[in-house]
């Protein structure tokens, strides 16, 4: 089944185009609009919003053993 998300942008009166990836997680922020971006030409500035992080937790743990011999 496909995914579709949903892509706006807003055109500054300077001409800077804003890119926003509404209703995709992950990787797949950035994969959906990949195409578009290599059309208009160079990326000056990404901000990843929380969304793009969703799924991608890391769990990290420190762990410490101590042996007690009698």
């Amino acid at each position: 089944m496909a995914e579709y998300h949903q892509i706006e942008y807003r055109i500054g009166k300077d001409g800077k185009i804003t890119e926003t990836v509404i209703g995709a997680t992950g990787s797949s922020c950035t994969e959906t609009t990949k195409g578009i971006e290599a059309d208009l030409g160079e990326v000056e500035t990404q901000e990843l919003l929380p969304e793009y992080y969703e799924g991608d937790e890391t769990l990290t743990t420190d762990q410490t053993t101590s042996l007690n011999q009698y």
